[in-house]
């Protein structure tokens, strides 16, 4: 099949990716632009997977007060160069990432940071729970597992429905920006303070 210049650039528009890659999507998919940007994201999160072990250094602290100053946020992201630090859409990505914060108060980054007691102690409850409902012994833990990825979604940043997209996780969010700028993003660290908060 035979691909128009104008439905490349068409694609292109729509996901921003090289035009031979956009070519090839299109022929991968006899023409039907809405498979090819599916397949251009499938493989923009897969090369997304693979930055992942590369070091970013780099990066932005940004700040969010919300709500007259009763609550304030610090994050700081990173990425590998300067370069992309100065990029606009990461920069809307790391302001985009404080303010879900302050709007949704994540505990930690991700669930490899919460220590290993805490997640005993949920999912020894989750366990005692799932055992009140009668249901056979064998299905417990099954049970127990999905109540606790529940708890991860609360209290995880990455595992965290976006605010302002909830059919996208923070995480979905940042392998489509490392799928676009192609480097590593990583949210490294985040402080969220609330007025009188632990006073009493």
């Amino acid at each position: 099949m035979s691909i128009s210049a104008a439905l490349v650039k068409d694609l292109r528009e729509k996901c921003g990716a090289g035009m031979m890659d956009c070519k090839r999507a299109l022929e991968e998919t006899n023409g039907d632009l809405d498979e090819a940007v599916k397949l251009l994201r499938m493989k923009g999160m897969a090369a997304a997977d693979k930055k992942s072990a590369r070091a970013a250094e780099e990066g932005l602290v940004e700040s969010y007060i919300h709500g007259g100053g009763k609550i304030g946020v610090l994050v700081e992201v990173n990425c590998e160069t300067d370069f992309v630090a100065r990029n606009e859409e990461f920069r809307t990505f790391v302001h985009d990432v404080a303010m879900h914060i302050a709007a949704s108060g994540p505990s930690y980054v991700s669930r490899e940071q919460i220590p290993e007691a805490m997640v005993a102690a949920e999912l020894e409850i989750y366990t005692a729970q799932a055992r009140e409902t009668g249901k056979p012994e064998t299905v417990l833990a099954k049970i127990a597992e999905g109540k606790l990825n529940k708890w991860y979604e609360q209290v995880t940043l990455l595992e965290q429905p976006f605010v302002k997209d909830p059919d996208k996780t923070i995480d979905v969010l940042r392998r489509e920006l490392v799928a676009k700028v192609g480097e590593n993003i990583e949210v490294r660290r985040f402080a969220r303070f609330r007025l009188g908060e632990d006073l009493s």
